[in-house]
């Protein structure tokens, strides 16, 4: 992490490197503070609102064609006689959404020129959006994935499902930090967290990506593209003033930094060519998004995520 002046106030109970049982739970207040997104509200039904989980429920949706996979009793032997391809309906739910978290804690992201580590912010981000989800009433599950581990946390309610996430994004950071640089890592670790993803997303998840972007590889296309065709799908690249070229620096500098699991003196010469592979990372993470035709937003790790909200609607 580069010393620099922080310009913004340090997010509550945080010290910018470390995540701690406090600040997690404090992101409950970043959550209540976050725009509501459009959903259409149900008072009257069970739920606090509905989901638009495509299956069996009392309100039709649509008619699409059938998949591997689906209910036969919903086929609509109709439109399967008149097409001559077999179709099927699909209805609008009223229940717990599950919510999943695909978390990227790879080495790095600890990385920060100026507030907090990217892995510190992408934590933050990450419980919020855990926080939002409970506060709503759906289950939050997540898998939280870096070089030497996997976490996969099933979905559950209420404050079970914030709680065990906080426990398990607790260790992993906590475990990363303690063994940067360290030999054991699979270079694929995202590839396979998109793999397991596949495997564990029921139809009608919302799946949150956040990341930042550099170990997305052209074959995490594959599984995630799969998941787009059962379930909604938005991302969250986090990213450095430093690794943006927003960091305002002197005219001739020599900067000692670590990148993942690389020690660097960058100079002005030099940070020209690495800002280069940075932000080109960045560029085809977000390619990779638009071919999945996910939204992907940028939040900064020099902010605190309270001044960011309006990135979280």
């Amino acid at each position: 992490m580069i010393d620099t002046v922080r310009q913004a106030p340090m997010p509550l109970f945080a010290d910018g490197l470390h995540l701690t049982e406090k600040e997690l739970l404090a992101c409950q207040n970043i959550a209540k503070a976050m725009p509501e997104r459009n959903s259409r509200a149900r008072a009257n039904l069970a739920g606090h609102r509905s989901s638009l989980i495509k299956g069996r429920g009392m309100e039709f949706a649509e008619v699409r064609h059938y998949q591997q996979g689906d209910d036969v009793r919903t086929i609509d032997w109709r439109v399967t006689a008149r097409t001559g391809q077999p179709h099927t309906k699909l209805f609008v739910e009223e229940r717990e959404r599950p919510i999943l978290l695909l978390l990227d804690l790879s080495q790095s992201l600890y990385f920060g020129s100026s507030l907090l580590l990217q892995s510190v912010q992408a934590g933050h981000l990450a419980t919020t959006l855990g926080w939002n989800a409970i506060h709503h009433g759906d289950r939050l599950g997540a898998l939280i994935a870096c070089e030497s581990e996997h976490l996969e946390l099933k979905p559950r309610s209420r404050r079970q499902g914030i709680l065990q996430f906080i426990s398990g994004l607790r260790r992993v950071h906590e475990n990363q930090l303690n063994h940067l640089g360290s030999d054991r890592r699979d270079p694929d670790h995202i590839l396979r967290a998109c793999q397991r993803l596949q495997r564990i997303a029921k139809p009608g998840s919302l799946i949150w990506i956040i990341t930042d972007g550099s170990h997305f590889s052209p074959q995490c296309i594959a599984p995630l593209t799969e998941l787009k065709r059962h379930c909604d799908m938005g991302a969250y690249l986090v990213t450095d003033p430093l690794r943006q070229g927003t960091l305002p620096l002197p005219h001739n500098f020599s900067l000692p930094v670590r990148d993942g699991d690389e020690d660097l003196v960058l100079t002005r010469h030099s940070y020209q060519a690495w800002l280069e592979v940075q932000q080109r990372q960045q560029r085809d993470f977000i390619a990779m998004m638009q071919q999945l035709r996910v939204r992907t937003q940028l939040i900064d790790a020099g902010v605190p995520l309270a001044h960011q909200l309006e990135l979280l609607r």
